[in-house]
């Protein structure tokens, strides 16, 4: 079943009830909703074989395995196979069953390593597959993805999407999908289910028959449709790019790791210019972003910026201090909750402009500005940490763009986003860059690619970059 809607309608939270992760209520009020310990409310049943899924979950009566929007956060030891193995263990398997199952679920994601490597070097994507055999390794009656291709590249969402397969086939588990890349699930879904903000459900059938029928609706409400693609209007390219970043020879290493998984990198970013880096998980694209937003030491070679940018200060973005830094080279991580500091989503989006020198009416001005853009209004007093995946992903990018860096840094900007979502921050990155901002996104968004790019580099495995794509420059 694929379970489809906008940015924040619940489907995360659908997932997690079904895994029986919300927990049983402590109180039911006269009007009937159940208030739970955590804080979160709920009304009707959530029934697994029958059973309250919470139940169900710490009676082991029913065997129901998740994964995870955000895969750090399903990592629990230090060495891939015992993180693999940590589930079969909790669920009393024999020892003598443990580590072929292991080792099978680690072939079926083909994850490149063996057990003993260290979990603290996995790319995010690589990452992503070893939750997955986590997940497959229990041999789930029901398995519960969220999300589960948007850090792969296209070979390992293949190899992902094959491993769903044969875990359907061999064990006629029921599996529930929660994903953006529509087009690539079209031929395994039997059934689609759409979520309505605020509750309810838009539509519930076969997938012809949603698509054929809601498609054109379910687009305009912000559901990704194969057949609808998000538009974005055409920007005004920059006539002369003066360089503001400069990376000669440039290496960058994972920390821990005894060899750089970037090397010999020459790369020039440009006022006003868009650098897209792809390639496939476990290239070095998340270790080179930390490099060029001054946050890490390259491991050999240089990153200068230019006098455009330097502003004053020596040319190597790392020896800045943070205050220096904001204003200069803004970055987005990978893991968005890696970058919030406050309480608030508007305290969140005050905090970098406040420490640029921007008074409090300016620096709320501008906030107020990007929450409306990016649909983050109705959040405003909201806990950061309580956002789902897609709007902690607009918040963090909305953090960056507010203290109006020269130089922006991204790392997977487009995860989680329906498509009016992702047209809006598309179109954000279109306007700063029409203003003169130089930009880097990190992606596995071809649609991205095509979109804003007027460079690609592409790097491989091993550390070097790979051959051009179209329109690209790696040397």
């Amino acid at each position: 079943m694929l379970l489809l809607g906008p940015s924040g309608a619940g489907k995360s939270t659908l997932l997690a009830g079904c895994a029986g992760l919300l927990g049983e209520p402590h109180r039911v009020r006269p009007d009937g909703v159940a208030e739970h310990e955590n804080g979160g409310e709920s009304e009707g049943e959530l029934l697994l074989d029958g059973v309250p899924a919470a139940r169900a979950r710490l009676e082991d009566t029913a065997r129901a395995g998740l994964l995870l929007q955000d895969p750090d956060a399903q990592t629990v030891l230090a060495r891939c196979g015992d993180d693999v193995a940590f589930g079969l263990e909790n669920h009393s398997v024999p020892r003598e069953q443990i580590w072929p199952q292991v080792d099978a679920a680690l072939r079926s994601v083909g994850f490149p390593y063996g057990r003993a490597h260290p979990t603290s070097r996995l790319s995010g994507g690589e990452r992503q597959r070893l939750a997955l055999a986590g997940v497959l390794a229990l041999r789930p009656g029901l398995l519960l993805l969220d999300e589960p291709t948007a850090m792969l590249d296209p070979d390992g969402a293949a190899l992902l999407r094959a491993a769903v397969r044969r875990v359907v086939a061999d064990t006629g588990a029921t599996v529930v999908v929660v994903e953006h890349r529509v087009a690539d699930w079209l031929d395994d879904v039997d059934r689609v289910v759409v979520l309505a903000p605020g509750g309810g459900v838009v539509a519930d059938g076969s997938l012809s028959d949603v698509l054929d029928r809601h498609g054109a609706r379910l687009a305009r409400q912000g559901v990704w449709v194969p057949r609808f693609p998000p538009t974005v209007r055409p920007r005004m390219r920059a006539r002369v790019a003066d360089p503001v970043l400069v990376a000669s020879g440039l290496a960058a290493g994972r920390p821990g790791s005894p060899r750089p998984v970037v090397r010999a990198l020459d790369l020039t970013l440009s006022a006003g210019v868009a650098t897209c880096v792809t390639g496939p998980n476990g290239a070095g694209k998340t270790t080179l972003a930390h490099v060029l937003g001054g946050l890490v030491s390259p491991a050999r070679g240089t990153l200068r910026a230019t006098e455009r940018l330097a502003r004053g200060l020596r040319p190597e973005p790392c020896r800045w201090r943070p205050r220096e830094l904001v204003t200069r080279v803004g970055s987005v991580f990978q893991e968005p909750q890696h970058q919030f500091v406050a309480g608030t989503v508007i305290d969140e989006l005050t905090v970098g402009p406040r420490h640029a020198g921007r008074s409090r009416e300016e620096a709320r001005a501008l906030a107020d500005e990007l929450l409306e853009r990016l649909d983050l209004s109705r959040l405003a007093r909201a806990n950061p940490f309580t956002l789902s995946g897609g709007e902690q992903r607009r918040l963090s990018v909305a953090t960056a763009l507010a203290t109006r860096p020269d130089v922006l840094v991204l790392d997977e900007p487009t995860f989680g986003q329906d498509p009016r979502t992702w047209g809006e921050l598309v179109l954000l990155l279109v306007e700063l860059l029409e203003d003169g901002v130089a930009v880097a996104a990190v992606t596995h968004d071809r649609a991205l690619v095509d979109v804003l790019a007027d460079r690609e580099v592409v790097l491989a495995r091993g550390g070097l970059p790979a051959h051009p794509a179209p329109r690209a420059v790696a040397s």
